[in-house]
This record gives structure tokens, C-alpha cells and sequence, in this order.
């Protein structure tokens, strides 16, 4: 094992005492957004690429909800060699990680079903993920938007990346879900940060969300903006010529109508943004 601090260019979250949420201190994490991981007290445990270990954590975590049949999990003719050869990896896979949740299951199963011992203290990024955006939302409709962007940035700290390993259409689908839902996230950042005239913080959240999506409008048009309040007028020219090239690169198709007006209005009125 060596240092997660080493692995992740990010760290966990730091409100690990919530219940759902992430941390350093949670005794095992499953990582799937971005590269596989798996944490022990928040040490990676080293797993071959590819492994039968590494594709049954992926499938319990990404159905971390619910109990998985075991023939979705071990597919084969013969239920009970699977049934066998699956019970021994699980009972590996405990003695790797089973002493940071005091030697209970690492996996729980019954008829033919198996699920995470959630209640143990496993954690799996997607699932924490989902839990502070879902947060950021409820403090959000309640009127406190300092809490939702609290809430909204621990959840962009945990995505590392796209969803890892799942190929089917299940995992494609989850995989476009939370890409979304990331994206969204670093949106309403971007305009927390701008209303709060915070134009730098909010530049650094347009442009992570234009390197994940170089075509969102919204982003160029906010970080015009931005530069325009922090006096850097030919910047935002530039970042209308930007977003100009890109789209009509990727759809050969122009700005939209207020991307326009707004390129419009910064050549000739930038006072007035």
C-alpha cells in the first residue's frame, strides 16, 4: 500500500463525520470516479488492473444500493462452482481490508444475492458524491447558498474523473448521469462565486467546466464577464473568439444570439456589464 495523499490529486472530503459522506478516516473506500481505487484507512490497497477483484468491487459499488443477483456478478453455467469460486475471492478480498471494519463482512449475501456492508462503514465515492451534491440542493432551495456551494464543492473534489470500467448500458447510463450532474455543479459554483464578486474563483470553475465541455455557451458568457469586471477587456474579446473557433469546429455552427450581444456589448459598452 502507499500514501492515498500520493494517488489522488484531490483529497476525499473533509466532512467525513456526515453519514454517506467520504473521508481519509472511513476504514474502506471504493473509488470509481476517474481511475479505480481502493482505500484502507486511507491507504491505497494495491490491486492488479483488470483483476476479478477489481471488476466485482466496481459492480458491488456501482450498485452500492442494492443486492446483486449472482449471476450478474459471476455469470456461468454452473451455479455452484460460481457460487464457489465468488465466495472465494469475497473471502480474499476480506482478509485484505476486513481488519478496518473490526472483521465483519466486507460483503454481505443471501439467496443468491450480495451487496457492501454499507452499514459497516464502506464508502463508495459515487454514492458520497450524490450525497453532497443532493445536500447542495437542499440548502440551495432553503435559501442558503453559502452552504450549497459548501456542499456543491465536496462534490466536485471527489470527481476525479468520469466513471470508471462499466461498458453495459447500466453503466454508460450512470456514467452520463454524474458527468452531468458534475457539470451542472460546477456551474452554479461559477455563478455563486460571480454573484458574490469573487471573479477569480469563478474564472478557475468556468474553465474546468469548458475543459470537460469546451461547447457550453453559459461558461463563455460568464467568464467574459468575469474579465470584463476585472479589467481585462481584450480578454473577454478573446474568450468570444474562443468559444466562436470551438464551435464552429466541433458543429459548424455560430455563437448563439446572446453570446453575440454580449461580445457586442463588450466591444462597445463594457461599463454597462
Amino acid at each position: 500500500m502507499y500514501s492515498m495523499q500520493a494517488a489522488m490529486a484531490v483529497p476525499l472530503g473533509q466532512a467525513g463525520q456526515q453519514s454517506g459522506t467520504c473521508d481519509v478516516s472511513c476504514p474502506v473506500v471504493i473509488c470509481l470516479l476517474g481511475n479505480f481505487l481502493l482505500l484502507k484507512a486511507g491507504r491505497v490497497v494495491m490491486l492488479r488492473g483488470g483483476s476479478k477483484t477489481e471488476s466485482l468491487l466496481c459492480q458491488l459499488g456501482l450498485h452500492h444500493a442494492r443486492s446483486i443477483p449472482r449471476n450478474t456478478l459471476w455469470p456461468s453455467s454452473d451455479s455452484v462452482l460460481a457460487s464457489q469460486s465468488l465466495n472465494s475471492l469475497i473471502y480474499s478480498l476480506h482478509k485484505l481490508v476486513g481488519d478496518a471494519i473490526s472483521g465483519t463482512p466486507l460483503v454481505l449475501h443471501a439467496d443468491g444475492h450480495y451487496r457492501l456492508n454499507m452499514e459497516a462503514g464502506i464508502r463508495v465515492d459515487v454514492a458520497c458524491f450524490d450525497t453532497y451534491a443532493d445536500a447542495g440542493e437542499r440548502h440551495a432551495r432553503a435559501g442558503n447558498l453559502s452552504a450549497a456551494a459548501e456542499a456543491y464543492a465536496q462534490a466536485i473534489r471527489l470527481y476525479r474523473g468520469d466513471l470508471y470500467g462499466s461498458t453495459d448500458v447500466q453503466g454508460v447510463v450512470e456514467r452520463e448521469r454524474l458527468r452531468a450532474r458534475y457539470l451542472s455543479l460546477l456551474a452554479r459554483l461559477a455563478d455563486y462565486h460571480y454573484a458574490q464578486q469573487d471573479y477569480g474563483t469563478c474564472l478557475d470553475y468556468t474553465a474546468l467546466l469548458l475543459t470537460k465541455d469546451a461547447c457550453r455557451e453559459d461558461a463563455h458568457r460568464l467568464a467574459m464577464r468575469c474579465y470584463v469586471r476585472q479589467g481585462e477587456r481584450a480578454q473577454a474579446l478573446r474568450q468570444y473568439r474562443l468559444c466562436q473557433d470551438v464551435l464552429r469546429a466541433e458543429f459548424d455552427v455560430a455563437p448563439e444570439p446572446a453570446t453575440t450581444a454580449l461580445f457586442n456589448q463588450v466591444r462597445l459598452d463594457p461599463g454597462s456589464i
